[in-house]
């Protein structure tokens, strides 16, 4: 009797549990899609969301740039196609992400960052679409001795390719010095 009780259960369940991620990816849509109760800025990664090839470079503390790495930039519609997670994989064995949630009360962007070599002190960035450009800042960073503001910027955006560029800006918005840039070409997309 349990067991049929179980059975019929989880059959009433079922279709509710699959309505709650229909959008996420599946064998059909391998980066999901998104979810049409969202608000419309959910597609403003559309660009990115499938998986490139990638060409990064970081500059050091004392200004000269690393040699510059391959890696593989996955983005895809997670939460039920409300959220935009992105993945890394690094040639030098680094992975990390984000997971991007749009609120539409403060009509922005709230993107968290995780990495297997730890966590960033502050690894909130916010921001939103401008234009051609997704542009998501951390104010209140400290380099040098100098506070400022932390600036990502996804830019040429594409159905084939994007790039990203990571700046640091004085106080007063002046571009002190790009740490790191990221071009990008797609080799898989979502159907």
């Amino acid at each position: 009797m349990r067991l049929l009780i179980y059975i019929l259960l989880l059959a009433i369940s079922l279709p509710a549990i699959s309505q709650s991620t229909m959008y996420d990816p599946n064998p059909e849509y391998p980066f999901g899609r998104p979810n049409p109760s969202a608000p419309e800025e959910i597609k403003e990664f559309g660009e990115m969301i499938g998986s490139s090839e990638c060409i990064s470079i970081q500059r050091r503390p004392d200004g000269t740039w690393l040699d510059s790495l391959k890696m593989t930039w996955n983005f895809k519609y997670i939460m039920n196609g409300t959220a935009v997670q992105d993945e890394v994989f690094s040639e030098d064995e680094r992975y990390a992400g984000s997971l991007r949630q749009y609120q539409a009360d403060s009509a922005k962007w709230y993107v968290s960052y995780y990495s297997s070599r730890g966590l960033p002190p502050y690894p909130f960035w916010t921001g939103k679409r401008e234009n051609d450009k997704i542009v998501l800042n951390r104010p209140n960073s400290v380099v040098n001795n100098k506070s400022g503001t932390s600036r990502l910027t996804f830019y040429d955006l594409s159905e084939n390719s994007f790039s990203w560029m990571g700046e640091w800006l004085s106080d007063d918005g002046t571009i002190e010095f790009v740490f790191w840039k990221i071009s990008c070409n797609k080799k898989d997309a979502s159907p």
